[in-house]
């Protein structure tokens, strides 16, 4: 349970607060251990208060992570502290440079109601996501990063007539599959999100033999699935969520005046409990171990 960060970076003592083992960069080579160099490609708003809400369960593997964080050259940041974006985030081309990146993952974006096509950034993320494909043992999509992922190997978004919002019970259908298999066989899992993929889609997608689906819930639909390369695996949900993200985020929708949004199902506004933290350890740790037991490293 190690994450390789700079001695003094922000959120270094609310990690170790939380149990998650923090080492220099100079601490790491002294253990002689090749730590996972895990690419996170954050265009979550105000990026800097995601980090830790990421690299919170990437910590609990067994393993030594070492977080490196990717900026686009095309995306403004417009809510985030530029000048940490500035100092602790590198383009793709630089993180690939001296060797190439174990793992990555793209957070979620709240741009699901533009075509790819229109969200500013696509032309220049498209490509970084298909040369990982190549080049990375596995590309985690979370949110609409899975969406994105998905729209990559030809499997179209839909938006919602309303918000996808609150906590779902989700079925564990894949039992013997080394990320989700070892998930218990029913699991709550949040999700917040205005589009989606129809079942009949992915169905289809899955006979024809470009995706397995790994999760379901009525109704979420398939909220876990990965290419058939297993290079991509979507995650539609948000694991990595504390409930109190959740509540932000419908006091948000409301101060914006939204009408399709309603309150999270199975969530107590006022006293929001997370019923999903084993199932994100799960599923964060076994990807973890899967990336390192295929890593050519």
């Amino acid at each position: 349970m190690t994450i390789i960060l700079p001695k003094f970076y922000h959120i270094r003592r609310a990690l170790e607060e939380s149990r998650v083992v923090c080492i220099s960069a100079e601490q790491a080579v002294h253990q002689d251990i090749r730590p996972l160099r895990i690419g996170i490609l954050n265009v979550m708003p105000m990026a800097e208060t995601y980090e830790y809400t990421i690299l919170q369960p990437l910590g609990r593997s067994i393993l030594q992570i070492e977080p490196i964080w990717i900026r686009l050259k095309s995306h403004a940041y417009k809510t985030s502290n530029w000048e940490h974006i500035r100092s602790a985030y590198v383009t793709f081309e630089e993180a690939m440079q001296s060797q190439p990146l174990d793992g990555l993952l793209l957070t979620g974006a709240p741009v699901e109601e533009l075509a790819f096509e229109e969200v500013h950034y696509w032309e220049e993320l498209a490509p970084i996501l298909t040369q990982a494909r190549q080049h990375c043992v596995s590309t985690l999509g979370l949110c609409w990063g899975g969406l994105a992922l998905a729209k990559l190997i030809g499997v179209e978004k839909t938006i919602l007539k309303r918000k996808l919002f609150g906590v779902f019970s989700t079925r564990n259908i894949e039992r013997h599959h080394p990320i989700t298999g070892d998930t218990d066989d029913s699991f709550w899992c949040p999700q917040s999100r205005l589009s989606g993929i129809e079942d009949t889609e992915l169905e289809q997608q899955q006979v024809a033999g470009k995706v397995r689906l790994l999760a379901y819930a009525p109704e979420t639909g398939y909220t876990i699935f990965e290419s058939s390369d297993r290079r991509f695996i979507m995650h539609l949900g948000h694991p990595e969520y504390e409930p109190e993200r959740l509540v932000f985020e419908y006091a948000r929708d409301r101060q914006l005046g939204r009408e399709d949004v309603d309150p999270p199902v199975n969530l107590n506004l006022e006293m929001p409990l997370n019923t999903w933290r084993s199932h994100r350890n799960e599923f964060f740790s076994q990807w973890i171990k899967f990336v390192y037991e295929n890593s050519c490293g």
